[in-house]
């Protein structure tokens, strides 16, 4: 059936002890994307012209900017999450370690470049 004891399966904890609550953040994040991802097409939809200008002012808006730094940041904590997934299952060594190490390094420098840009354009960086 099953590893661990009775109790453990009970709670749903796994060896690590953490069971169900990487799964709920993972459901969580896909909640939080989904309505950040609708309220960003919306907001593109509703733009009167899609240039350059256009999208710099619409993104200095706080209404738009602050939406989409925490969309930012749900999509990319739950593509780390997927992530962690697919190399725990895969890899079974130190390289899983690795791995990990370098996910989580490539997910802050990236979610942080993508914040950095859109904190420069809403505080007032010339278009």
């Amino acid at each position: 059936m099953g590893s661990g004891t009775s109790i453990g399966r009970v709670r749903g904890l796994g060896s690590a002890k953490e069971g169900a609550h990487h799964w709920w953040r993972q459901r969580v994040t896909a909640g939080s994307n989904l309505l950040l991802m609708l309220w960003f097409v919306f907001s593109i939809l509703r733009m009167p012209a899609y240039d350059f200008a256009a999208v710099h002012s619409w993104l200095r808006n706080g209404w738009a900017a602050i939406p989409m730094i925490l969309l930012i940041v749900s999509v990319f904590y739950h593509f780390r999450l997927g992530l962690q997934v697919v190399i725990e299952d895969y890899q079974h060594d130190e390289r899983r370690v690795a791995a990990i190490l370098l996910l989580n390094f490539f997910t802050v420098a990236t979610a942080a470049i993508a914040i950095f840009a859109i904190l420069k354009v809403a505080f007032g960086a010339a278009a």
